[in-house]
């Protein structure tokens, strides 16, 4: 099947996604140089984020892809307009990688000014989970965002990895927090790539774990629980307006990296075609080059 024929855009790094509006103003933060351009990008975000409004699940997307893009200009916004909340919220998010004790400051005085939106203490809750801080912590802001959004996607993948063996948990914790979601998540929750997500962490665990597991590996996606997550995933996903939370590409791709790793490229091709060549960095860095790795794959389909 010709995924890539001369109208379809060639495999790309994509981090808006397909987020046309936040594409734009991605572009102009990378032409600005000097204060004239520098003022306008900055007048673009602002834009971007007003026009967002309370569609908390976009918000959150749009905030942190224009944090780690624009980390400097985030400064310039907040420092020009230090009450302003989305000039408050992308600066917090702006320094989580740099500084997350900073981020939890400011991430308190942008809940104050804008009290009914998650981002902010979804910023705290990534910064709590940086620092390594004990889940006495995580749990009142927990509390917070499933108060404004119960199935806030980023909110999830961040206890998500906060629970893995890697940091703070166990595979018995993830497994209880899973099975406590899915038992209540609806069907077109953003959240719908939580199961899929943790398969995927598992396997790489798996593979890099070396012994036992790594030798039954290749078994990993003929189990009847993962079998069953891919065999779902496959019915519904690439369906035109299922998938209509913000990241939905980022997990289509996901989908269709199990569905190879599976062997199951016939299943994947119709995935591949769904997310249209925009490639995230995970899951797909693990195998090298996230770029060539999709074009190799999607081309054997």
């Amino acid at each position: 099947m010709a995924l890539f024929g001369p109208r379809r855009q060639a495999p790309r790094l994509a981090p808006e996604l397909d987020d046309v509006p936040l594409g734009r103003v991605l572009r102009g933060i990378a032409a600005a140089r000097g204060p004239g351009p520098q003022d306008l990008a900055i007048a673009q975000m602002e834009r971007l984020l007003r026009e967002t409004g309370d569609d908390w699940d976009r918000r959150c997307h749009r905030v942190g892809v224009l944090a780690h893009a624009a980390p400097a200009l985030a400064r310039g916004w907040r420092e020009r307009r230090p009450r302003d909340p989305d000039a408050l919220a992308l600066a917090a998010w702006s320094e989580l990688a740099t500084d997350p004790r900073g981020t939890l400051a400011l991430c308190r005085v942008a809940a104050d000014a804008r009290p009914a939106d998650p981002t902010p203490w979804v910023g705290a809750l990534a910064a709590l989970r940086l620092l390594g801080r004990p889940s006495s912590e995580l749990s009142p802001v927990w509390q917070e965002i499933r108060a404004r959004d119960p199935w806030h996607r980023e909110a999830y993948l961040q206890i998500l990895g906060y629970l893995s063996p890697e940091e703070q948990g166990s595979q018995t914790a993830l497994r209880d927090f899973l099975d406590d979601a899915v038992a209540v998540m609806p069907w077109d929750a953003p959240t719908v790539c939580l199961p899929l997500t943790a398969a995927v962490r598992q396997y790489h665990r798996e593979r890099s774990g070396g012994g036992v597991q790594a030798l039954g590996v290749s078994r990993y996606w003929s189990q009847p629980h993962t079998a069953r997550l891919l065999d779902q995933a496959t019915a519904y996903w690439p369906q035109p307006g299922h998938l209509r939370h913000a990241a939905a590409v980022a997990d289509l791709g996901t989908l269709a990296y199990a569905l190879i790793r599976a062997g199951r490229g016939g299943d994947a091709g119709p995935v591949f075609s769904a997310a249209s060549g925009l490639v995230t960095p995970w899951p797909w860095s693990y195998e090298g080059d996230p770029v060539e790795c999709w074009t190799t794959y999607a081309g054997r389909v």
